[in-house]
């Protein structure tokens, strides 16, 4: 039954799923996980260079998914710029990760029962992306929780007490415990986790091998049930420095000088050259770091559609605005390191370790 299920990572060309990949190499070889990228021909050329740094490091292939193979379009984002009319993406629009990542992503794993890990860290409070697809599931093997929200929802849900406890080895009266607003979901499962995290692992697959046909449950084992491990943002660097790949070159601090003041800027995120989750400091690094691909994104902006709301890209690249962006950003840094200095002489040096990976 086990070699039925598939095991796929996504690489995204980030810092945090690289590492991921990484770690589950590492710590897991008796998996066979599939690599997975997602092509949307907009990627920054350091992208690409870091996703082939750690193929070599990974020994296996890295599947691309092209959502528009053989199509004539220049990329897979113009053949679907030109579906939705020009409607740019945005926050409130994301048809791009649709459409180009998570549709071809579910047409890739069919109806084959799917684990796939995701690169969420233990010092994230979100789920990100699960599929609603019933034959993926989602594991989190980052933080101490590795279970997704709609699992959780599921066993520990008032209505199934009885069944839960059935598959709970040893004592734990809080399991008999019911949520409510006095006692949230979310404070049942940290007793739990705190109380003994590989023995609710256990329950939690057992309940799935008895009570659902997720893929976790099909397994005949799955060795993230022993897993205690959290992995922080200071520890993904950590992975990828010893591991020899490094980090992605677009993350290295550059230096900049503005009304006799210096600063540094970077870019914080993998994915598309006109992301439009940058901030705008960001913007400025790929202004002055990829003319070519500013001016691109530039071109995509017409019948009032702007990848920052309020703003185009033709205003932003004013020399007076790029002065005030810098100045600010060189503000932030400097109200950061105030903000944590204050943090080293009240709580000492060791204190202030939960606060570095914010």
């Amino acid at each position: 039954m086990a070699s039925k299920v598939r095991h796929l990572l996504g690489i995204s060309g980030g810092k945090d799923s690289a590492a991921l990949s990484i770690y589950m190499n590492r710590t897991y070889p008796e998996l066979d996980i599939e690599y997975y990228n997602s092509d949307t021909g907009c990627e920054l050329q350091e992208t690409i260079e870091f996703v082939d740094n750690l193929k070599s490091y990974l020994g296996k292939p890295i599947t691309t998914l092209c959502a528009t193979d053989g199509m004539l379009e220049k990329t897979p984002f113009d053949y679907f710029l030109k579906m939705y009319n020009g409607f740019l993406p945005s926050v409130k629009a994301r048809w791009c990760t649709l459409k180009m990542k998570l549709d071809e992503f579910e047409k890739y794993v069919g109806d084959t029962p799917t684990v796939s890990y995701v690169a969420i860290r233990g010092d994230e409070d979100r789920d990100g992306y699960i599929s609603t697809k019933p034959n993926i599931q989602a594991i989190f093997p980052f933080r101490r929780n590795i279970w997704s929200t709609d699992v959780i929802k599921e066993v520990l849900d008032n209505k199934n007490i009885v069944k839960f406890k059935e598959c709970y080895e040893g004592r734990c009266e809080v399991i008999d415990k019911q949520t409510g607003d006095a006692f949230t979901l979310k404070a049942k499962l940290n007793v739990l986790l705190e109380t003994d995290t590989v023995a609710f692992n256990h329950a939690v697959y057992l309940y799935l091998k008895k009570y659902t046909q997720l893929p976790v449950g099909m397994l005949d084992s799955f060795p993230l049930l022993e897993n205690e491990d959290v992995i922080v943002k200071d520890d993904v660097y950590r992975i990828l420095q010893e591991s020899g790949v490094g980090i992605p070159a677009y993350y290295n601090l550059i230096d900049f000088e503005v009304g006799g003041k210096k600063g540094q800027y970077c870019r914080s995120r993998s994915g598309c050259y006109f992301c439009f989750f940058q901030q705008k400091i960001e913007w400025i690094w790929l202004y002055e770091q990829h003319p070519d691909l500013y001016a691109k994104a530039m071109e995509y902006e017409k019948d009032g559609y702007t990848w920052i709301q309020g703003e185009s890209l033709k205003d932003l690249a004013r020399p007076e605005r790029i002065r005030q962006i810098k100045l600010e950003q060189i503000r932030k840094t400097e109200a950061e390191k105030t903000r944590r200095k204050s943090l080293v002489d009240i709580l000492g040096e060791q204190g202030t370790n939960e606060f570095d990976s914010i």
